[in-house]
C-alpha cells in the first residue's frame, strides 16, 4: 500500500487497519476502546488487528498503571509505522535525486547507488559470510528489516523465494526507479547468488517477489519483470 493513502482521511478505500493506524497517528497512546469507537468495530476485533500490527513492528504498546483498577494498554506508531505516512523528506529526497540526475552521468549515478549498498555490506562485514544459505536468508530478512523492509523467505520446489510486503522507498521509487536497485543489490551481496525479481509493487503488484538461483552462478541481479526491460 502506498504511503500517501494514509494522508487522505476521507479516502473511500480505507480499511479497518488504515483507520486504526490513522487514529493512532492522530492520537498517540490510543486505547482499545478509543480505536474501537473510531473504526466502529468491537474491542475484540480491534485487539486482533493490534496483535497483527505489533507482530509486524508497525505499532508499539505501553502499560498504563492506575492507582485504582487494572492497568491498561495504549498504542503508538513505531518508527516503521511512522514511515507509512508521507513526510516532507520524501519530497526533498525526490528533488535531490532530480538534481543528481540532471547534473551527473547515468553511469556515475549508478555507481553512487552501488556505493551505498557497499557501505551497508561493509558495516556488517564478518556477520554473514560464514553462514549457511538458510541462515544467510534469515540474516538478510533481519537486515532488510533494519533498512525498513518487511520481508520473509520460503523454500520452493526450485529453490528459494523472498517476498517483500512493504518498501520504505515506494513513494520515491514511483518517480525514481533507481532506488529499487538498493534491496536487490543488498540481497545479492549477502547471499552471493543470482537474484531474479518476479514482481514489483511499483508496477501494481501487492508485493515484491524474488527467486534465488542456487545453481552456484556468480552473484548478480537480473530483472525479470517485463515492465523493467
Amino acid at each position: 500500500m502506498q504511503a500517501d493513502e494514509y494522508s487522505r482521511p476521507n479516502h473511500k478505500k480505507r480499511t479497518t487497519r488504515d483507520i486504526i493506524l490513522h487514529t493512532i497517528k492522530s492520537s498517540p497512546q490510543s486505547t482499545v476502546e478509543e480505536l474501537a469507537g473510531a473504526a466502529d468495530i468491537s474491542p475484540v476485533t480491534v485487539r486482533h488487528h493490534l496483535n497483527a500490527l505489533q507482530a509486524e513492528g508497525t505499532i508499539e504498546s505501553a502499560t498504563i498503571r492506575r492507582k485504582v483498577g487494572r492497568p491498561y494498554y495504549v498504542y503508538s506508531l513505531s518508527e516503521r509505522g511512522q514511515e507509512l505516512f508521507p513526510k516532507r523528506y520524501v519530497r526533498l529526497t525526490s528533488r535531490l535525486l532530480d538534481e543528481m540526475k540532471d547534473r551527473l552521468p547515468e553511469k556515475l549515478l549508478a555507481e553512487i547507488f552501488e556505493g551505498v549498498v557497499d557501505t551497508v555490506l561493509r558495516e556488517h562485514r564478518g556477520e554473514f559470510e560464514h553462514l549457511a544459505l538458510e541462515q544467510r536468508l534469515d540474516y538478510l530478512v533481519k537486515l532488510l528489516s533494519e533498512e525498513g523492509f518487511l520481508s520473509t523467505w520460503e523454500r520452493t520446489p526450485d529453490g528459494y523465494r523472498l517476498v517483500e510486503y512493504s518498501c520504505p522507498y515506494l513513494s520515491i521509487g514511483s518517480t525514481h526507479a533507481e532506488v529499487c536497485n538498493f534491496d536487490r543489490q543488498l540481497m545479492s551481496g549477502v547471499l552471493q547468488l543470482r537474484v531474479h525479481q518476479e514482481s514489483c509493487m511499483l508496477h501494481g503488484a501487492s508485493c515484491c517477489q524474488f527467486t534465488i538461483d542456487t545453481g552456484g552462478q556468480p552473484a548478480t541481479v537480473i530483472k525479470t519483470v517485463k515492465e523493467m526491460n
